[in-house]
C-alpha cells in the first residue's frame, strides 16, 4: 500500500511540474534488509519505510532522482560525508553540496519540510532576508545546527526550515533535522525535553521556533566562538 495517497500524489505532481526548474538528487543512506541476525548489529527499524517514502516521492517528477548508499557496506563514504546515523536523507544543493540533512524519517509535519527544501533547490533558492544573507557571508567558522523534532510537532518545521535555508545559503553551515523519537540516546545526550530543540556547534542550545533574526544571531555567535547565553530562548 502506497505511503503517499493518490490525491496527495496528484497534487505533488502538479506542484513539481509548475515549480521545479532543475534536476534534484536526494541522497539516502540506509541499511539493506537482511534475514540474517548478526550479533552486535542493531537493525534499523525505520530504514525500510524511509526508503519506500523517498522512492514514491521521486517517482512523482522527472526532475527528482534518488541516490541510495548502504551505510554499512559504504562506511568510508558515509564517514567522509559526515553521516554517522541512519536513516539519513540529504537534499543535494544546486551547487552539489550536501548540507541540508534529515536524520530519521521525514514524516508527519516534517514531510512538508522535505518538500519545501526540494522546491528551494529546484526553484529560485532559499528566500533569506538581506540581513541574513549578509550575516552568512560574514561567518567566521563552520556551524553545525541540529534541530530535534517529533512528527506531531507543528512548530518544528519552521525551525528545521530555518536551519536548512541557512545551510543551502552558506557553505559554512550544515543543518540537520533529527527525529528525537528515533535517536533516543542522542536526545538524552542533549537533554531534549521539548521540541523543537536547536543545538549549535555543541556549545549552545535553545528551544522554540524563534524568529529568523534571533536564530541567525545564535548562528553568528557560535561561528565567532562567543560565550553562549544563560537561559533559553523561547518564541512567545
Amino acid at each position: 500500500m502506497p505511503i503517499i495517497g493518490a490525491e496527495d500524489a496528484a497534487q505533488l505532481r502538479d506542484v513539481f511540474a509548475q515549480q521545479l526548474a532543475r534536476d534534484i538528487t536526494l541522497v539516502h543512506y540506509t541499511q539493506r534488509a537482511s534475514r540474517l541476525i548478526v550479533p552486535g548489529v542493531v537493525p534499523c527499524a525505520t530504514c525500510r519505510d524511509n526508503l519506500e517514502l523517498l522512492e514514491e516521492l521521486v517517482g512523482l517528477s522527472g526532475h527528482l532522482a534518488l541516490e541510495v548508499h548502504d551505510f554499512k557496506a559504504e562506511a568510508e563514504l558515509a564517514a567522509q560525508r559526515g553521516i554517522e546515523k541512519i536513516p539519513a536523507t540529504v537534499v543535494r544543493g544546486a551547487d552539489g553540496s550536501e548540507r541540508a540533512r534529515f536524520f530519521g524519517v521525514p514524516s508527519g509535519y516534517e514531510f512538508t519540510t522535505l518538500l519545501e527544501d526540494i522546491l528551494d533547490v529546484g526553484g529560485s533558492g532559499p528566500q533569506l532576508s538581506p540581513e541574513t544573507s549578509a550575516a552568512l557571508a560574514g561567518l567566521d567558522d563552520d556551524v553545525h545546527i541540529q534541530v530535534f523534532v517529533t512528527p506531531t510537532c507543528p512548530y518544528c518545521p519552521a525551525a528545521v526550515r530555518m536551519g536548512h535555508k541557512l545551510a543551502l545559503g552558506s557553505e559554512k553551515v550544515v543543518a540537520d533535522m533529527v527525529m528525537a523519537t528515533e535517536f533516543p540516546q542522542l536526545s538524552q545526550r542533549y537533554g531534549v525535553m521539548a521540541v523543537p530543540k536547536i543545538v549549535i556547534n555543541e556549545t549552545r542550545s535553545f528551544e522554540g521556533a524563534v524568529a529568523e533574526d534571533l536564530f541567525v544571531e545564535q548562528v553568528v555567535n557560535a561561528s565567532a566562538g562567543a560565550e553562549p547565553p544563560s537561559g533559553t530562548l523561547t518564541d512567545d
